[in-house]
């Protein structure tokens, strides 16, 4: 089973999630940050609630919030050797601003080099994915495990065409080596999804550390594998974007990270 605090953190991510975010579902509202993503109410009152509970309980660790500054996010990382919890929020806000019920708040806890506790809380379904280091990954309470599954000629994969390198996209496009092809919008769901089985193979050019931190742990923990396109671990404490290609089933992942051309993965 999960140990005490991150049963701890599930219960304080779902309540506030639970909380604050029904009556603002499918608000329209919102204004667009200097990168063009969306910002609304919800982003802003989640963090400053998921912040001061964290707080309230951990007062030893600092936080990181996608909605903070920059500047604020780099002091921050600062403090990573006595732990940092790295927020998302609302991860798919887009989706959650339009009324489409795929979206999800994202809760990490960094020490170090790693990831040591993840959840990941989809409050439409009230489905509730967590994982701590070395004690596997759970979604309301039932363990996720890698089982087998077909060849990657016959799985569903979840991509992200948008901030791929236009030459494997377009290869992606006009010669899958995958059945059929799936994107939702909300990178912290799609690690999950990947980890609890719903889909085959997962590829991302470009998601920042709160997108994916939480996510990350969960798909490891319930024995999936991920790199960057580049053949290298996908966690990095940086704030720079990172590519990922992921699965669950270890068969998949060799013949997926081939078809892609990754070497030493």
């Amino acid at each position: 089973m999960l140990p005490e605090n991150a049963e701890q953190l599930a219960a304080i991510v779902r309540d506030i999630a639970d909380r604050e975010l029904p009556s603002r579902f499918c608000c329209k509202c919102g204004t667009r940050k200097t990168d063009g993503s969306l910002l609304t109410e919800a982003d802003v009152i989640m963090q400053n609630s998921l912040a001061n509970a964290l707080r309230d309980r951990w007062p030893e660790i600092d936080i990181l919030g996608e909605e903070m500054d920059e500047a604020a996010q780099l002091q921050a990382l600062r403090h990573l050797d006595t732990g940092l919890w790295c927020i998302d929020p609302v991860d798919g806000t887009s989706n959650f601003s339009l009324g489409v019920p795929y979206y999800a708040v994202s809760v990490a806890l960094l020490r170090g080099g790693e990831i040591h506790m993840g959840v990941v809380y989809d409050p439409s379904r009230k489905e509730c994915f967590a994982a701590a280091r070395g004690h596997g990954a759970w979604l309301n309470g039932q363990r996720l495990a890698s089982r087998p599954a077909a060849p990657l000629s016959e799985g569903v994969a979840l991509i992200d065409l948008k901030r791929l390198p236009r030459e494997l996209a377009s290869r992606l496009a006009s010669d899958p080596p995958y059945q059929s092809q799936r994107s939702f919008g909300a990178v912290a769901l799609d690690w999950c999804w990947l980890a609890a089985g719903r889909c085959h193979v997962y590829l991302h050019g470009q998601q920042k550390l709160w997108d994916y931190a939480a996510g990350c742990l969960i798909l490891q923990e319930a024995g999936g594998q991920a790199v960057t396109l580049q053949g290298e671990p996908v966690f990095v404490p940086t704030l720079e974007p990172r590519s990922a290609a992921a699965a669950l089933d270890p068969e998949i992942f060799r013949q997926w990270v081939a078809w892609l051309g990754i070497r030493d993965a």
